[in-house]
């Protein structure tokens, strides 16, 4: 799908961005491989207050919808009220994100959403 590329996603991140969330760790697109050498990008996040690693991304190649994974981690992570307070922020950015990619992606191929 020609909403997976590395530029389109690029650019909507940088349009998300000007929506001024709030955010302490990092959002950016790195490449994947896609079918056929696509030209793909998936979007990764670090937290600022947990390593976990986190990518939003299409459920399936062809899909509209996007999805958050969370990786599995080695080790607790164990956080004081305020740092745990500053996670629930972030998710909350990271979930607008993924409905934000999800809605650019319904509009980039024109489905009407009821």
């Amino acid at each position: 799908m020609p909403f997976r590329s590395l530029d389109t996603i690029r650019a909507w991140l940088e349009e998300f961005a000007s929506l001024g969330y709030g955010f302490g760790g990092e959002i950016r697109v790195i490449e994947q491989d896609g079918a056929g050498g696509a030209n793909t990008g998936l979007v990764y996040v670090q937290l600022a207050d947990a390593a976990t690693v986190i990518t939003i991304q299409p459920e399936t190649q062809d899909a509209v919808r996007w999805a958050i994974t969370m990786e599995s981690r080695e080790s607790p992570v164990t956080l004081d009220a305020p740092e745990l307070l500053n996670l629930a922020a972030e998710l909350s950015v990271i979930s607008a994100l993924c409905a934000f990619l999800q809605a650019k992606s319904i509009a980039f191929v024109g489905i009407d959403q009821p």
